[in-house]
């Protein structure tokens, strides 16, 4: 079973920045990629961006060049760096976990963040 635990929402103004963190715990050797997403209010949920175990990366085009997926495997930790927040990008912020040889995705609780005009 994987565990994660996001922090680091909150409300910003737009033109700066937030960090978001996903803290893995549990069957971590079995984790093959991580992702953030997020979900307005009356929107479906969408895809930001995901990491591989081998770091290879890939962006929604919505965020492509504002926003940054990183990993720190001593720290079993995922974050999410977003530069130049718009408006647009407020919502609760999901991570997740794939796993080798099974089907299931893991998620944590979310995170807010809010972008002010």
């Amino acid at each position: 079973q994987v565990q994660l635990v996001e922090s680091g929402g909150g409300l910003v103004r737009a033109g700066g920045s937030l960090r978001l963190s996903c803290a893995a715990s549990g069957g971590l050797f079995s984790i093959k990629a991580m992702g953030w997403h997020r979900q307005a209010p009356g929107k479906q949920r969408e895809l930001v961006g995901t990491i591989t175990r081998d770091d290879l990366t890939n962006y929604a085009d919505s965020v492509k060049g504002r926003f940054t997926i990183s990993r720190d495997g001593a720290k079993n930790t995922v974050y999410l760096l977003m530069n130049s927040l718009k408006p647009e990008d407020t919502a609760a912020y999901y991570c997740s976990a794939d796993v080798m040889n099974s089907p299931r995705r893991y998620w944590g609780q979310g995170t807010q963040v809010s972008v002010s005009s």
